[in-house]
């Protein structure tokens, strides 16, 4: 990277139903807003905090924001990135977005080295949030970085906090995050979810944190312990963890939603490089746009 490339910083489910407005980007706003810090959480992980209130006041769970480095043609196109959570002031009006990003690739790389006081361009909010259907039991399954959606969601369905400009109420009695990483070192934001009254339930590839295994084995036992009817589950990491936790909710009748993480160059539905094949009304299957008809989807709408 070179000085020159940069100014400051070094559900709805898924089917042929006729899309209401709210899914397109009309409400989505356009702005640079200020870094107030970016830390690091875990080996690679870090938590950039956004200045941004109009933002803040309208999105809601499960809703991405597009970023982008001023200044900067490489790379020239935003990076989507889910709401962790938003930021209130002393009042517990919301000022602010909490961004929680792995660093992969030239972005997050530049993202990392952000300090407070510089500036990133976004649009936002986007996308299809999480729907709210009481339940008594929420169990959230993550795979790597597929816990960001889920502090939010928690909160929310615990009846912590409020999101968007028309709050919806506590939706569940409990919260459980199952949360499966590589190994301890790339566990984020475990101390958020704890905080926020969430039972976390750990696993890890090579046995140095909570169960030696696979994330959707926590989920079986999760389920075994509590009838299937008082459970709702909301997915988010590889494709192929969700597309396990898709066929054990299948089988056992339990709704479930997922939050898909398929890479996307406009966030708007423009230019449909996020196509995901999802199921018909007929039986048919057809192409839907991640950005704008997801990210979250009804998990059997998908063609795995």
């Amino acid at each position: 990277m070179t000085a020159g490339n940069r100014s400051s910083c070094s559900v709805s489910p898924a089917s042929d139903h006729q899309l209401a407005a709210h899914y397109y980007a009309d409400n989505a706003r356009q702005l640079q807003a200020a870094v107030t810090e970016n830390v690091l959480l875990a080996r690679d992980t870090y938590r950039v905090r956004l200045a941004c209130p109009e933002l803040a006041r309208q999105i809601v769970p499960g809703q991405f924001v597009m970023l982008r480095v001023p200044e900067c043609d490489d790379p020239l196109l935003g990076r989507p990135f889910a709401l962790y959570d938003t930021v209130p002031d002393v009042s517990g009006e919301p000022v602010g977005v909490d961004i929680v990003y792995l660093v992969v690739g030239k972005m997050t790389s530049r993202l990392a080295e952000c300090t407070a006081g510089d500036r990133l361009e976004l649009w936002g909010p986007l996308g299809n949030g999480f729907s709210v259907q009481p339940t008594e039991h929420l169990i959230m399954v993550a795979g790597g970085i597929g816990q960001t959606p889920f502090l939010a969601l928690g909160r929310e369905a615990l009846g912590h906090r409020r999101y968007g400009q028309r709050a919806r109420s506590a939706w569940a009695g409990k919260a459980t995050l199952c949360y499966g990483v590589r190994s301890a070192e790339l566990l984020a934001g475990a101390d958020d979810f704890r905080a926020a009254g969430i039972e976390l339930l750990l696993s890890s590839d090579d046995g140095s944190v909570g169960h030696h295994g696979l994330v959707t084995e926590l989920l079986e036992q999760t389920l075994a312990r509590q009838s299937a009817a008082d459970c709702r589950i909301a997915c988010c990491g590889p494709e192929t963890m969700m597309e396990a936790v898709a066929k054990i909710a299948a089988r056992v009748a339990v709704p479930c939603e997922v939050s898909l993480e398929t890479p996307m160059a406009c966030g708007i539905g423009i230019c449909f490089s996020c196509v995901v094949k999802a199921r018909q009304s007929d039986g048919s299957w057809d192409y839907k746009r991640t950005c704008v008809e997801g990210p979250v989807f009804d998990a059997e709408a998908i063609v795995w």
